[in-house]
């Protein structure tokens, strides 16, 4: 019966042993994982109203040289409690985060956000316009 105890024991501490000398996978202060990806894009966007329901009037048209997206929205939108959803290439992320709801309704002054890369080496700033449908 020792001998079982002692043969368990040293697998455990192979174990142990094994698992600690794996690479641990970088994160970012997010808890994301960091990767190899260089891309960085917006691929669509989003515009959902109070009741959660889109407000676009037309599909956005988002400029991925010049870092734009231009987004019309029905007459009547009320620019202070917008949800911009953007969908962004694989592994990026977007700051600053959104966490609730957005007031958009300086037209003269755009609101900007940055995609950063899945390696976190690569920034775009975005600036998003918003125009209201005669």
């Amino acid at each position: 019966m020792k001998k079982y105890a002692i043969i368990a024991s040293l697998l455990f501490i192979a174990a142990l042993m094994g698992s600690s000398c794996k690479k641990e996978k970088p994160i970012d202060e997010d808890g994301l994982l960091i990767t190899t990806r260089a891309e960085c894009y917006v691929s669509n966007f989003e515009l959902l109203g109070a009741d959660f329901q889109t407000v676009r009037s037309k599909a956005p048209v988002i400029d991925t040289v010049a870092c734009t997206i231009k987004q019309e929205v029905f007459f009547g939108t009320d620019l202070k409690n917008l949800w911009p959803q953007f969908t962004l290439v694989t592994d990026a992320k977007l700051d600053p985060k959104i966490t609730g709801k957005v007031d958009f309704s300086d037209l003269a002054n755009p609101k900007t956000y940055t995609v950063i890369s899945g390696n976190r080496q690569v920034r775009k700033t975005y600036t998003v316009i918003i125009t209201v449908q005669k």
